[in-house]
Order: structure tokens, then C-alpha cells, then sequence
């Protein structure tokens, strides 16, 4: 059965057992220095935010052009106008997060047209 409390002797050893172990252990495993899979934005997880963007503009196009058209009568009209419409507001809201996710990197448009004015005022003189 269970050994009765250890000693303070005992438990300094065990201390220093379960040190040395941890050293081992530090010193066999690798640390990668890339980067880590899941650290901020996973490139499959933008990739499936955006096509449900635009899914989803699509969808809701569909649904209000098919509503209105039973509703007035004029079947292919409004659901071609609306899917197109929600086609455009599904790439619109695309962009908006390619922008956002650009601003979360720190890189902006202007940062990355800068370097090339400076280059141009270098030149000049």
C-alpha cells in the first residue's frame, strides 16, 4: 500500500531527480525556431472566412432576388440583378478583411510604397 510521509531527505532527492530529468529532457528536445502553427491567423482559417464571405453574399442575394421576384412577378429579373449584387457586396466585404488583416500584420500600403520614395529623393539629391 502507500509508504507514509516522506522526509525532507527524501524529498530533496526526489527535488533533484525530477530537476535532473527535466534537464535531460530540455537538452533532447528541438525548438523550432519557424513559426508556430496556430500563433495568430492560420492561412487555412482566412482562406475559409473569406469564401464564406462571399458564399454568404451570394446566398443572401439569391434569397432577397428569388423573394422579390414571387412577390412581383417578374421571375429572372430581380435574381440576376441581386446575385450580382450580392456577388459584389461578398468581394467588397473580401477586401475589407484583406485590408484588416493587412493592418494587424503592420503593413499598410503606404509602408510598403515608402521605401521606393525615399529611394527617389536619394537619387534626386
Amino acid at each position: 500500500m502507500a509508504e507514509g510521509p516522506l522526509e525532507n531527505a527524501e524529498r530533496a532527492k526526489d527535488a533533484a531527480r525530477l530537476r535532473d530529468l527535466e534537464d535531460r529532457l530540455t537538452r533532447k528536445t528541438r525548438v523550432g525556431d519557424g513559426p508556430k502553427p496556430m500563433a495568430t491567423h492560420d492561412q487555412a482559417h482566412i482562406a475559409w472566412r473569406m469564401v464564406i464571405e462571399l458564399v454568404a453574399g451570394l446566398g443572401i442575394g439569391f434569397g432577397i432576388g428569388y423573394g422579390l421576384d414571387l412577390l412581383l412577378g417578374t421571375m429572372p429579373v430581380m435574381l440576376i440583378l441581386f446575385i450580382f449584387l450580392g456577388f459584389a457586396a461578398g468581394i467588397k466585404t473580401m477586401m475589407r478583411t484583406a485590408a484588416e488583416l493587412n493592418e494587424t500584420s503592420g503593413k499598410t500600403a503606404d509602408d510598403t510604397a515608402q521605401p521606393a520614395k525615399t529611394a527617389e529623393k536619394d537619387e534626386r539629391g
